[in-house]
């Protein structure tokens, strides 16, 4: 009975002390988490509006929400007479080795979110970056996938994508393809340029607007070389390519324009 009593009175003096504290406390944990769960759901909804990618959503609602919970949990201990000051130095200590060890993994992160935020590309656009040139096929927060033009999975580090240059040929819906074509010295310039310019006109993936463009580009050692410049679609750039070049070969050889093999003219003295 003694001891029943001896902690009765122990219970009655720390609920008489603590008591109003211990109440406030639950109450402002109850209403924190409450007011918790409203800004990530308005969060959520105004990332979600704005087309924000669904993992990046995900993620940062994920962050913000542990770290408000955590600052809310901190406040309500230190309300009931919790020493919090060696949790918040545990908490910062373990933030900064965490940073340290994941320094390039967090330089990815941000990348990622710049890149989901301002949208420099998406996925089926055609680019080239940190050297690489091929179609997006994924975008992942640290990490963005192409596709080759041969057919083989680049995988580039967020990052480096963010801080490095980007061109996108898929941004305007037309890219244009340069070619060059040499014909002889002794051929006929007008004819070669009607004779290709049929050939571009006549391809069916060949837009229309910009108007496909020949034209001379230099006067090489052995033939006059003319630049030839179709436009088309992204997807339609390797077909364009390889077309203009064979059936422009078999329109000039149609026509009797010779397109010459490299020469030298030696002159013999005695």
């Amino acid at each position: 009975m003694d001891f029943i009593e001896k902690y009765s009175a122990e219970i009655k003096a720390w609920l008489m002390e603590h008591g109003p504290n211990f109440i406030l406390a639950v109450i402002t944990l109850l209403v924190g988490l409450f007011i918790i769960n409203r800004v990530m759901k308005m969060v959520g909804k105004s990332m979600a509006s704005k087309n924000t990618d669904q993992s990046l959503v995900s993620f940062i609602t994920s962050m913000v929400n542990i770290g408000l919970k955590a600052l809310l949990f901190i406040s309500v201990a230190g309300m009931v007479g919790i020493k919090t000051t060696s949790f918040v130095a545990i908490i910062g200590a373990a933030g900064l080795a965490v940073g340290l060890a994941l320094q390039g993994t967090l330089g990815n992160f941000a990348g990622g979110v710049l890149v989901l935020l301002f949208k420099p590309y998406k996925v089926g656009h055609l680019i080239t970056a940190q050297g690489h040139t091929g179609w997006v096929t994924e975008i992942q927060i640290f990490v963005t996938t192409l596709r080759t033009v041969d057919n083989k999975t680049v995988i580039i580090p967020n990052g480096a994508i963010s801080n490095g240059d980007i061109t996108n040929f898929s941004t305007l819906g037309k890219i244009r393809v340069d070619l060059v074509m040499g014909i002889s010295y002794d051929s006929d310039i007008r004819q070669a340029k009607e004779v290709l310019l049929s050939v571009l006109n006549s391809h069916e993936k060949v837009l229309k607007d910009p108007a496909p463009f020949v034209g001379v580009l230099e006067l090489a050692d052995s033939s006059v070389n003319l630049a030839v410049h179709p436009y088309c679609t992204p997807e339609d750039y390797w077909a364009v390519y390889f077309d203009i070049y064979e059936q422009g070969k078999i329109a000039l050889d149609n026509a009797g324009i010779t397109i010459p093999f490299p020469q030298v003219d030696v002159h013999m003295q005695k």
